[in-house]
């Protein structure tokens, strides 16, 4: 991959350094909101139509989500590395370090596909059988996991390539390639999946294929956008070996992103068995539930993707003024947001959940699943102000206390609380647990952001 135009320096200041906070933090976020938003969607209209299929359909589905989550953490937060270290290079005016960063990173996400496509070969029923008996829920299941890890190479590269967009403040361009690649797995979900138009009926392997091919076009279209577009990198190979230092910078930044995002997998996993003690459908409304809320929270980590770079340019820039007005602005659109997405869970719960109920199921569904989303939707106001703090320690190069965060409220608070209450009170105690969760976040993360800027900002 080449850059036919590289420039060797950067001549004119960056706008993430000029322009006003506000309408930076809209420049830089709105286009991947929208494709954020475009991405929650495909994922919600895959569950949509697996669940007409069959309550076990859906149900293999939502089993295979820690899995999926999995390789997002990975991917993107090997990006959240990159994007920290490249802006951080490029506001201190070292373009080449910014280069390597971008080649470096490339390179990382080439082998993190390459070991989910080796467990996807091998480990796809296992990873199933450990988790139900039931045999249309496990072929469902081996189906589509086994797509969707064997051909992730095209999820990974166009992960990292929209990463490389966004650090440099190309963000638009990056929501280009999104776009197309989720339209084009709208398009293709039911067709693939009930074998409409003369091809064959696949069911839940044809809503992986459709997932995989519309990542394989977002693939194509970010790395013709690099090279021909993004006019601050250069990223020949000729000649490229691993960076160490580099690679390190880069996980040192990423890695507690990884780890962060990783601690969902093993929630979600560990969730799933306390449900699958009361019955499926419960998986499948925690499915669903994952879902919906992802129209409200996929914005809020579109808006961390403009943000991280921008804070880190501004740290790299020593413009602590700009750092704490973008939080401050982060905190307020985040927490406005969520507000919205919580009063919609709380008025429409049957709306929502009419989408992802099977025939047979709908009155179970309904019946579980409404307590579900009002109780969950109480936390979401406070999860939006935890996750921009999130933000702000990945963009000044503290992740570890995103790490630290996380995994207090996931593993500590969060899912030993859901199996004691699940005991104690029932199902519904299960969901209590997420509110519950959340305080102890919001009171980590304050804690954390006044030591942050105390070592970090205090001296600027």
């Amino acid at each position: 991959m080449s850059n036919p135009n590289p420039q060797s320096a950067v001549t004119a200041e960056n706008k993430m350094g000029t322009m006003p906070i506000n309408k930076l933090i809209i420049n830089m976020s709105l286009p991947m909101i929208i494709s954020m938003l475009v991405q929650a969607l495909y994922n919600v209209v895959d569950s949509i139509f697996v669940a007409k299929l069959s309550q076990d359909a859906l149900t293999a589905v939502s089993l295979a989500f820690p899995v999926q989550n999995l390789m997002i953490a990975v991917s993107a937060g090997t990006g959240v590395g990159i994007n920290s270290f490249l802006s951080k290079s490029l506001g201190e005016k070292k373009p080449e370090l910014a280069s390597c960063a971008a080649k470096n990173g490339l390179f990382l996400n080439m082998v993190s596909a390459l070991a989910f496509t080796l467990f996807g070969l091998f480990f796809a029923r296992g990873y199933f059988s450990s988790q139900t008996d039931i045999p249309q829920v496990v072929a469902y299941g081996e189906d589509y996991l086994f797509y969707i890890t064997v051909f992730c190479f095209g999820m990974f590269m166009a992960i990292t390539c929209e990463r490389l967009l966004q650090s440099t403040g190309n963000a638009a361009l990056s929501m280009i390639s999104q776009t197309v690649g989720a339209i084009t797995n709208i398009i293709l979900d039911p067709i693939l999946i009930f074998g409409l138009f003369g091809f064959p009926r696949l069911e839940a392997a044809g809503a992986a294929i459709a997932t995989i091919i519309g990542q394989m076009f977002s693939m194509c279209i970010s790395v013709y956008l690099n090279i021909t577009r993004n006019k601050e990198l250069n990223l020949s190979f000729r000649g490229f070996r691993p960076h160490m230092p580099t690679i390190r910078s880069i996980y040192s930044v990423g890695l507690p992103s990884i780890f962060m995002q990783s601690i969902g997998s093993i929630l979600t996993y560990g969730m799933n068995q306390i449900l699958l003690s009361f019955s499926s459908i419960a998986v499948s409304v925690y499915g669903a539930y994952f879902k919906l809320q992802s129209f409200f929270f996929m914005p809020i980590f579109g808006m961390n993707n403009g943000l991280i770079p921008i804070i880190a340019y501004n740290y790299g820039a020593r413009r602590k003024d700009r750092i704490t007005q973008t939080l401050k602005s982060g905190i307020l659109i985040a927490v406005s947001i969520l507000a919205c997405g919580m009063i919609v869970f709380q008025i429409f719960p049957k709306f929502l959940l009419s989408f992802f109920s099977a025939e047979e199921s709908i009155a179970d569904m309904m019946s579980i699943g409404v307590p579900a989303l009002r109780t969950i939707s109480l936390s979401f106001v406070s999860a939006g102000f935890c996750i921009i703090a999130s933000a702000t320690f990945q963009a000044l190069g503290q992740g570890v206390y995103s790490l630290i965060v996380s995994l207090i409220r996931q593993l500590a608070v969060l899912l030993p609380l859901a199996f004691i209450l699940s005991k104690a009170i029932g199902l519904n105690g299960v969901w209590l647990a997420y509110p519950i969760a959340e305080l102890f976040a919001v009171a980590l993360s304050i804690l954390m952001l006044k030591k942050l800027f105390a070592n970090k900002l205090s001296n600027i």
